[in-house]
């Protein structure tokens, strides 16, 4: 299988909404052969919503891994000195994260994750889903975008008139990103055509 045998963490923050477009391609890695752990953002382990409960996704995701879902800093730390993982994917990753991972900060179980993941030296993909990601993010994405060991799943405005600064990926090229970047590259296109043009 083209990804037996990789370790790849998913961390997942809260995008809620974009949630249902995400645990597909999971479950096409976990077919593929990857052994999958998923580390959830508080925002996600604490939050109903209009998508999905807790439990509802919890018991989901449960249905994908046989590794106990990580929910807190102290259970995402040991991913860095144990080298728990091969690949770490955010998916998706909100503005919230991306600005707090642009400028060092710490303080959540994603975040630690991919602190942890990063001292390492091994890639994270980004899978953006954000309203300001054009916005005042603009900035962190363009950092990010140039960091060592970060790889983006290519993305778009998703509606350009509407929203104008609002960015999603493309979920479905989620597994072929992660195989790009465990060989060190880009997948591209990175920017993708909007969805919607009309005016």
């Amino acid at each position: 299988m083209l990804l037996d045998g990789v370790s790849i963490g998913v961390v997942m923050t809260g995008s809620h909404c974009t949630i249902e477009a995400v645990l597909p391609e999971i479950k096409e890695m976990k077919d593929e052969g990857a052994d999958i752990r998923v580390i959830l953002s508080y925002a996600l382990n604490y939050t109903d919503n209009r998508f999905n409960t807790v439990e509802e996704l919890r018991r989901e995701i449960s249905g994908i891994t046989e590794w106990p879902i990580i929910d807190s800093i102290v259970g995402a730390e040991p991913i860095g000195p144990h080298k728990l993982l091969d690949i770490l994917i955010i998916a998706p990753c909100t503005g919230n994260t991306l600005a707090k991972l642009a400028n060092s900060i710490t303080d959540t179980p994603a975040l630690m994750a991919v602190k942890g993941h990063l001292r390492n030296q091994r890639p994270v993909v980004i899978a953006i889903a954000s309203n300001d990601g054009l916005g005042l993010n603009a900035r962190n994405l363009g950092h990010l975008l140039n960091a060592k060991h970060m790889f983006f799943v290519p993305f778009r405005q998703d509606d350009p008139f509407g929203k104008a600064t609002s960015i999603i990926a493309n979920m479905s090229l989620l597994s072929e990103t992660v195989k790009s970047a465990l060989q060190g590259k880009q997948m591209q296109p990175v920017l993708l055509g909007p969805l919607n043009v009309a005016g």
